[in-house]
């Protein structure tokens, strides 16, 4: 179980530094969202155009990265989509158990199929190497490949998960209180 635990540590801090990353995406993204809106507004002013579809679609690559990147970490602090008003009122265990077998039926076959049906598009996107229709527009290959990576650090976290919970099933009270902590809200700064 040490090995496994030690697989999930690293899994865990992959989500955690993808984590980071976003944030700091975030802030680019910002800056080339105002570049956006203000080269539009000056240029309408000036009567040039100061923008192009390159960076409209890199805004819009970016915020799908973001996007894409945040699925694991979500996963991993537990601020996935559930329905509370039962849930909350449970027990540590009798959750663990929902958790897990949630994991096991449905994230972990649900990460395996969307891999599994999008890695021909993708394949066929490099071959082609397909580019966005409108003018100056960027490849759209890179971007759909990171749907492949999202689910693939999905399916990494999900696993990293089941371990977690397997762990606090047989009584490891670190883990348990790594696993508690996790779902705490989280502190950005």
């Amino acid at each position: 179980m040490r090995i496994l635990l030690r697989l999930s540590r690293g899994i865990d801090r992959l989500s955690e530094g993808l984590g980071k990353v976003s944030i700091y995406l975030t802030l680019i993204l910002i800056v080339i969202g105002f570049y956006n809106v203000g080269a539009r507004y000056i240029g309408r002013f000036i009567g040039r155009n100061l923008s192009s579809n390159v960076f409209i679609e890199t805004q819009w690559y970016i915020f799908s990265v973001i996007f894409f990147l945040m699925f694991a970490y979500n996963l991993k602090h537990e601020v996935n989509v559930r329905v509370d008003f039962l849930y909350a009122k449970w027990s540590l265990r009798r959750k663990t158990w929902i958790d897990l077998f949630g994991a096991l039926l449905f994230l972990i076959p649900f990460c395996i199929m969307g891999i599994w049906v999008t890695i021909n598009p993708v394949l066929f996107s490099w071959r082609l190497w397909e580019m966005s229709p409108d003018p100056g527009g960027l490849p759209r290959a890179p971007i759909k490949t990171f749907i492949i990576v999202a689910f693939v650090l999905l399916l990494l976290q999900a696993i990293s998960q089941v371990i977690k919970y397997i762990a606090v099933l047989l009584g490891d009270r670190a883990v348990q209180r790594q696993v508690e902590a996790e779902a705490a809200p989280i502190d950005i700064s």
